[in-house]
This record gives C-alpha cells, sequence and structure tokens, in this order.
C-alpha cells in the first residue's frame, strides 16, 4: 500500500471545518450584499415631477443638466398646468410648474403647496388678440365685447385688468372661461370677439392665423412661472428639490444662448412649427429669478388685485404661499 493512500481521520475534520467555514462566509458576505441593495434601493430618493411636453424635461435634456442625477425622477406629463396642481394637491407628485395666478388660485383653494423657484418672462408676451378682419384696434374697443380666457389664471386676469385700464366696468363686457385650445377655435370661428393667452399660442395665432394683438401684459402682470413643491416634498426631500432647482436655472440660462437650438428639439417634441416656437422664445426671454422680497410684493399686488377681480376666493399672504430658503441657499 502507497504511503499516503488514504487520509488521516484528522485532516478530513480539518478539511471539512475549512469548507464549513467558507460556506459559512460565502452566505454571510452574500445576504450583506443583498441586504446592502435593499437599504440602497429602500434609500434612493425618487422625486415625482409634473411636466408638460415640451417643457422642463426636454429643457433639462438639451441642456445636458439630466445627467448624473443624485436621485431618480419619475416624469408625469400633463397636458397643462392645472392637472399639474391637482396632482400636487392629491400627493400624486412632488413638484410641478404653473403660472402665477393659478398658483394662487390653487393656495386660496387650501392645496399644501409652496413657490421654491420660478422663472420670470417679458409681459408683452400675455396678450388680448382678435381676428385679422376684427373691428377691434384698441382695449377701449372691448366695451360690449365677449371675451375669451382661463378662469382663475392669466387669462381671466389679464381681461379684468385691461377692462379696468380703458375704463370699462365688468359688467360692460362678457368673459367666456375656455381653455386655450377651444378660445382659438372660437376666436377664428366669431363666437367671441377677443382672446387673452400666453406664448406659444401669441406667436402660433398672429404668424398662422394672422391675429392681432390690441393689448398685453406690460404693467398688469408679473408674468411668472413657479416651481411649485408639495409640503411633504419640501420636508422629506428638500436636498432633491435644490438640486433640481438648481439644474433648472443652469438649462434656462443655456436655453437664452440657444434659442435655435430650443426652438428645434421642442418642434421634434411637441410638433409645434419651429418658426412658431423661435418667435415665442425670442419674445419671452424666460430667465430664472430669486424669489426675494421685491418678487413676493409684486405678486402680493397681483393677488391683491385677482381678489378684488373675484378670481381669488380670498385674500392671500403672499409670502407664506412661497418658501424662499431655497433662494437663499442657492446664493450661499
Amino acid at each position: 500500500m502507497l504511503i499516503g493512500s488514504h487520509a488521516r481521520p484528522g485532516g478530513r475534520r480539518l478539511a471539512g471545518a475549512l469548507l464549513a467555514a467558507a460556506l459559512s462566509l460565502a452566505t454571510t458576505m452574500l445576504a450583506m450584499t443583498t441586504l446592502a441593495a435593499v437599504t440602497a434601493r429602500a434609500e434612493e430618493v425618487v422625486l415625482r415631477v409634473g411636466d408638460q411636453k415640451g417643457g422642463n424635461r426636454s429643457l433639462l435634456e438639451i441642456a445636458g443638466d439630466a445627467k448624473d442625477l443624485p436621485y431618480r425622477i419619475a416624469w408625469s406629463e400633463f397636458p397643462a398646468a392645472a392637472p399639474i396642481l391637482e396632482a400636487l394637491n392629491a400627493g400624486a407628485l412632488d413638484v410641478g410648474y404653473t403660472g402665477d395666478l393659478s398658483f394662487l388660485t390653487a393656495v386660496a383653494a387650501g392645496a399644501p403647496i409652496k413657490a421654491i423657484g420660478g422663472t420670470r418672462s417679458d409681459p408683452r408676451t400675455q396678450a388680448i388678440l382678435v381676428r385679422a378682419e376684427s373691428p377691434i384696434r384698441s382695449a377701449a374697443d372691448l366695451k360690449g365685447k365677449r371675451l375669451a380666457g382661463t378662469r382663475g389664471g392669466w387669462g381671466q386676469f389679464l381681461i379684468s385688468a385691461t377692462l379696468e385700464k380703458a375704463g370699462i366696468a365688468p359688467s360692460e363686457a362678457t368673459f367666456a372661461p375656455l381653455n386655450p385650445v377651444d378660445a382659438k377655435v372660437a376666436l377664428m370661428a366669431g363666437s367671441v370677439d377677443a382672446w387673452a393667452v400666453w406664448e406659444p399660442y401669441v406667436a402660433f395665432a398672429t404668424l398662422k392665423d394672422r391675429a392681432r394683438p390690441i393689448a398685453d401684459g406690460a404693467g398688469l402682470t408679473p408674468t411668472i412661472t413657479f416651481v411649485v413643491a408639495t409640503d411633504s416634498a419640501i420636508a422629506t426631500k428638500r436636498a432633491a428639490l435644490q438640486d433640481f432647482l438648481s439644474r433648472l436655472s443652469r438649462a434656462r440660462l443655456w436655453s437664452l444662448d440657444h434659442l435655435d437650438a430650443y426652438a428645434r428639439n421642442t418642434a421634434a417634441l411637441t410638433k409645434l412649427p419651429e418658426d412658431v416656437l423661435r418667435a415665442a422664445y425670442t419674445a419671452q426671454r424666460t430667465s430664472p429669478i430669486a424669489l426675494d422680497a421685491d418678487v413676493v410684493r409684486e405678486v402680493q399686488a397681483a393677488s391683491d388685485r385677482a381678489t378684488r377681480y373675484g378670481i381669488l376666493s380670498k385674500p392671500l399672504d403672499v409670502g407664506r404661499a412661497v418658501d424662499r430658503s431655497f433662494t437663499a441657499a442657492a446664493s450661499n
């Protein structure tokens, strides 16, 4: 019999112990890796963002600011700002964007939301339009006419402010609450005499339908679009919101220097004519703003007017509806 042809009992026991230890260690490491993966998934921040076609998502992507996010964005696309506000109020979104008056309307109704950032556009890009052949030449000619616009937003506010400036009582004209798509059809068909709207509808109507502006928002409307977050998201996802705002601001500044590329990209997404979007973006010059004391005062004045016009159900303290801490953090 050859020496070494049979292992000694002690050797077999040692080998078995080593194998068992190795298996135990592997099992422990696998369990730890699995636990770490589960924990990482559980701790991953998901920012639920409401958008419109050709809105903030496309802006971030074309500007290159949608890369290397330290959180995940769950995008939801809506046809307009009103359903974004409804989803925020219901807790189905963390953040979205809307015009200043629509935001205040939601706040007045008790929505648990706050403005955390915003942009400003040229107020002349809010306009009251008439048909090319209309006899209406100025705001003074709106007396006795039927005027279309969105209820509770820029449209209704611009109509009310324009009538007041022209010395026309609200009872001396008829307000027709219509969304932009229906209002345009009504204007072209002659069912309404004028239409209060914003870009890119203004550019489309003037370039493609030969509509004429007879009044605009200069000196009347703030023309601010707010980035709006829920109170819950502000409390639990502040870092993600702050980063998201910073990226939006960078992308917006990028767009001002690349209007052609921005218009071309948005046209491909929305199927709107590129020349319409280029004209709209050029006229708007939409820029990020700080939610400082001046902005709060300006929007407060608009809020007070909207209450007087009956657009808002009650007076508001705009300062309580705005979270300025995000602006303060961005400046540090």
